[in-house]
């Protein structure tokens, strides 16, 4: 069974030039308010410690100790933990903090809504980890609620800032490969299942399709952009959580992707974009790829190799950084409308196969 599809998918534009190093500073320094301290939190902050006009102001988590324990390590002035006297969580209290420029919510899927509607209640401009909400409609609104106080508000999918995935839009784009017509991407690894784990908690938002689906879809859209119609399947084990998902979408010039999410088997962690006069792999793991293999019909073939700054994340956090000094509301690269259509997408593929979450 297949669905129309909405909200639009657009080509978005590059990087703007010049932007390729991360590193140097591009503005007034900006004090970051760090929500949450699991592992996720940590690997971004890592990578936001080396830009030379962040501030490293303040960071939260469920008990005082977990936060001034992450302070400690990554070098943060505020340690903020949960407060029973006062009735205010850590966050709520990083919140409070009126030296805090942005923050970045890397809490568990199902509180991102939650956490994120605060933060920008607060006047906060935020960035939120992927996906932005576990529903369209929360994204949704989200969005509007970011417009009308005029914050800055973008979804961390730091794939799509990375010089890789840059050049292979670009490529797609410039016509060498000839017509799109066929992306393929894979994305799974075995994962030990874990009733206590957020990866395997349907009411956290856990599965394949919500944890690795961002991904695949950011390479369907660099390439193809808007589908006509999407049609999804999944395996689900006896809680409800997708183990393994499959999505297939068709484009109105005939074009396909194969998309395909899993914590059950082994894949080749790589996408495939391939034209009329040749093709694209990049190499794996697809959410950070370093190198791209180009392969005409000819039988011309060349390898393009990409630096790494720090573990990746540099690129993304360069560019909510130069967004807020620049008064920006909204990352060129990946507006909100983008962020609202892969949403949709992922609660078509959602419907049809059976996947629900608390708040839908």
């Amino acid at each position: 069974m297949t669905a129309a599809i909405e909200p639009l998918l657009v080509k978005t534009p590059l990087i703007e030039a010049g932007s390729q190093d991360p590193l140097p500073a591009s503005g007034r320094p900006l004090r970051w308010g760090v929500i949450a301290t699991g592992r996720i939190a940590s690997i971004v902050v890592s990578d936001l410690s080396l830009l030379p006009d962040a501030v490293l102001h303040a960071v939260s988590s469920r008990t005082l100790a977990g936060a001034e324990a992450f302070a400690a390590e990554h070098g943060f002035n505020h340690a903020y933990g949960d407060h029973a006297g006062v009735g205010l969580s850590g966050y709520q209290r990083l919140l409070q903090d009126p030296d805090v420029d942005v923050v970045y919510v890397a809490t568990p899927h199902a509180s991102h809504y939650a956490v994120a509607l605060e933060a920008l209640g607060a006047g906060k401009h935020v960035l939120c980890e992927k996906p932005l909400t576990l529903n369209a409609r929360h994204a949704e609104h989200l969005a509007s609620v970011a417009r009308d106080k005029g914050l800055f508000l973008m979804e961390g999918v730091w794939t799509r800032f990375l010089p890789s995935m840059q050049r292979a839009a670009e490529i797609a784009a410039s016509g060498e490969l000839g017509e799109v017509r066929w992306i393929q991407a894979d994305l799974g690894f075995p994962a030990p299942f874990d009733p206590e784990a957020r990866l395997w908690k349907r009411e956290e938002g856990g599965g394949a399709l919500m944890d690795l689906g961002v991904y695949l879809l950011t390479w369907a859209q660099a390439a193809l952009g808007r589908p006509r119609s999407l049609t999804a399947s999944s395996h689900l084990n006896s809680d409800g959580v997708d183990t393994t998902t499959t999505m297939t979408l068709q484009y109105p010039s005939g074009a396909q992707a194969q998309l395909l999410a899993s914590l059950s088997t082994v894949s080749t962690q790589t996408a495939t974009v391939a034209g009329t006069r040749g093709m694209l792999r990049c190499g794996s793991p697809l959410f950070n790829p370093r190198q791209l293999t180009i392969t005409l019909a000819s039988g011309e073939q060349r390898v393009e190799d990409f630096p790494a700054a720090g573990r990746g994340y540099t690129y993304q956090l360069r560019e909510v950084t130069r967004c807020i000094q620049q008064g920006r509301r909204e990352s060129p690269t990946l507006p909100l409308a983008d962020t609202l259509a892969t949403m949709s997408l992922l609660d078509q593929a959602r419907r049809q196969c059976g996947i629900r979450y608390p708040g839908d």
